[in-house]
């Protein structure tokens, strides 16, 4: 599978909680590299961030370019942390592919450095 490497910045916006104890918050991301775009989401959390425990779930809808193709697709990210370390999983969701990129799917591999968030999405 082809490897594409992007980064992207966050604007996040809180939101209001669903229940005691949870966050929402929506977000854009603008995406440069392979991926050149913009993306929409809503996160939501729970747990204790404070003491390092805490799991997230996002979904995203990407409108922009992969490696030149031009299309909209949706991600799915569903992450955890605790006292083990940090788990995350960020897929492409199949079936959303549109344009050029119907069909799409993949998966996501993120690493923040320095608080940049680098990609490397593997996708067919």
């Amino acid at each position: 599978m082809p490897k594409t490497t992007a980064q992207f910045t966050i604007d996040l916006t809180p939101g209001e909680p669903l229940y005691e104890g949870t966050g929402r918050f929506d977000f854009i991301k603008t995406w440069t590299g392979g991926l050149e775009g913009t993306s929409t989401g809503t996160m939501l959390s729970a747990g204790d961030q404070a003491a390092g425990m805490a799991g997230y779930v996002a979904i995203e809808v990407f409108a922009g370019t992969l490696d030149g193709r031009e299309g909209t697709f949706a991600l799915q990210q569903f992450g955890t942390m605790d006292a083990d370390g940090m788990a995350l999983q960020y897929v492409v969701v199949p079936g959303s592919g549109t344009g050029e990129l119907d069909g799409l799917r993949g998966t996501v591999q993120l690493d923040v450095v320095d608080g940049v968030h680098h990609v490397v999405v593997e996708h067919n």
